[in-house]
């Protein structure tokens, strides 16, 4: 059987509301979140055989999951329009898209280094309405594959990773560690704003969503996961570190990433963009308040680009100084602040980070997220840790995505989902096999 080519039944579909009623109100977005278009997002996760029937399984999610969403209320709620034409969420407890499938395979046979043929709209679920959707796949084996779809307009990965984590510990009829808030006004703007001009270099009016290209077997962007090895990513921070110099993983990844995007172009000319989606959270908070808990965007993606020759022909420590500078550009509270601001003097006109637009000199560009917080190894529903997690997000257009997060094994390895084109993809593949590792049944 191609390992992408099985069959995935769907035996029960359904809602699942909140547990307990919630009075119908309109919860706004923030300025930051408004600088999200319409995108979904993917996280999946798989168990091997499990000694519970998978009827009590799924009625242990599924319990868990209404309770998860007395507390998570707004992603039981759907995104509408406001009068302004901005996105809100309505929380009326309309529910969770929630669907209990079979598929004919067993976890080894299914090929997870291509997510694009055997996870996109089978395991992990096209979200057609609300704030999330749920799909629950028992396996051949008996083992157990849950997906989930988030509309990335409400949520970003952290406060994702804070539902996942709460549901599986209601599961165990556990406490909730990180009860979520919602408080809004933490990201109120200044009176008056005090926007920076640096964020017109970053930021840009949204005229529409990009669209993707027609697909070509030569340049189109697909989705490949990929394992590396503990050891490979500390002699890559080790390359990339100097005089006493020590860049972080993130950095040393992306630096490497960069490089060897550039290396597949042969016209020197062509530029290649890099963001680096960096994390407020612990940029703006202070003793009197903390964001860890905060449920909604917290995000900023600077980026940073180059010719293909001034890449190539620039040490992998100098291109690392060159990703440092670029983070640390957007890892102040003053940046947030001024990013609510620009936002604010634009509203209601949308706006998208400007690593998103394509220009024609482009060769490249792509987006690296740190997953690192993943909590992989904490989502037990009471039958175990996950032997496998993921992030699947082709997010259309013609920028990249990559994402690192830490493998369910805990031994530092790296599982990394990446979404580029085709051509790059198998050229880096070809010039650095030893570190991006095509993700096999082996890794489990």
């Amino acid at each position: 059987m191609d390992s992408g080519n099985f069959p995935v039944t769907v035996k029960r579909s359904e809602v699942v509301a909140a547990l307990l009623p919630v009075q119908e109100h309109w919860l706004p977005m923030s300025n930051l979140d408004l600088l999200l278009p319409p995108l979904d997002f993917g996280i999946f996760f798989c168990y091997k055989k499990i000694s519970l029937s998978p009827e009590n399984m799924v009625a242990v999610l599924k319990k868990a999951l209404a309770q998860a969403l007395v507390s998570f209320y707004p992603l039981a709620g759907e995104i509408v329009q406001n009068r302004h034409g901005e996105p809100e969420i309505l929380c009326n407890n309309r529910g969770v898209e929630f669907r209990h499938a079979y598929a004919d395979v067993e976890p080894k046979d299914i090929d997870l280094y291509r997510p694009d043929v055997s996870v996109h709209g089978k395991l992990v679920p096209v979200k057609k309405h609300g704030v999330l959707s749920v799909q629950v796949t028992e396996l051949k084996c008996g083992g157990l594959f849950i997906g989930c779809t988030f509309d990335h307009r409400a949520t970003d990965a952290h406060s994702a990773n804070m539902f996942l984590l709460a549901w599986a510990e209601i599961a165990q009829a556990k406490p909730i560690t990180r009860l979520p808030s919602f408080r809004r006004s933490l990201f109120n703007p200044r009176r008056p704003p005090q926007s920076h001009k640096s964020l017109d270099k970053l930021y840009a009016p949204r005229l529409s969503m990009p669209s993707s290209p027609p697909p070509d077997d030569h340049d189109h962007l697909i989705s490949r996961i990929y394992c590396i090895k503990s050891k490979e990513i500390e002699c890559l921070q080790s390359d990339a570190s100097y005089n006493g110099t020590i860049r972080s993983k993130i950095e040393s990844f992306s630096a490497f990433l960069w490089k060897s995007i550039a290396a597949t172009c042969d016209d020197r000319s062509k530029v290649v963009k890099l963001g680096v989606v960096v994390d407020g959270r612990t940029r703006l908070s202070n003793k009197a308040m903390s964001l860890e808990s905060y449920f909604g965007n917290v995000l900023s993606v600077p980026y940073v680009e180059a010719s293909v020759g001034e890449i190539q022909t620039t040490p992998l420590k100098d291109v690392v100084d060159m990703v440092h500078e670029c983070v640390a550009m957007a890892s102040t509270a003053e940046h947030f602040l001024a990013l609510i601001d620009w936002v604010e003097m634009r509203r209601p006109n949308p706006a998208v980070v400007k690593v998103y637009c394509k220009d024609e000199n482009d060769e490249a560009a792509v987006v690296i997220s740190s997953g690192q917080r993943f909590p992989v190894q904490e989502l037990d529903f009471g039958w175990g840790k996950p032997d496998f997690g993921s992030y699947h997000f082709p997010w259309g257009g013609e920028t990249g995505y990559v994402m690192p997060m830490p493998s369910a094994s805990g031994n530092g390895d790296w599982i990394v989902y990446m979404h580029l084109k085709k051509r790059h993809l198998d050229l880096i593949e070809t010039r650095a096999p030893h570190l991006f590792r095509p993700f096999s049944c082996d890794h489990l």
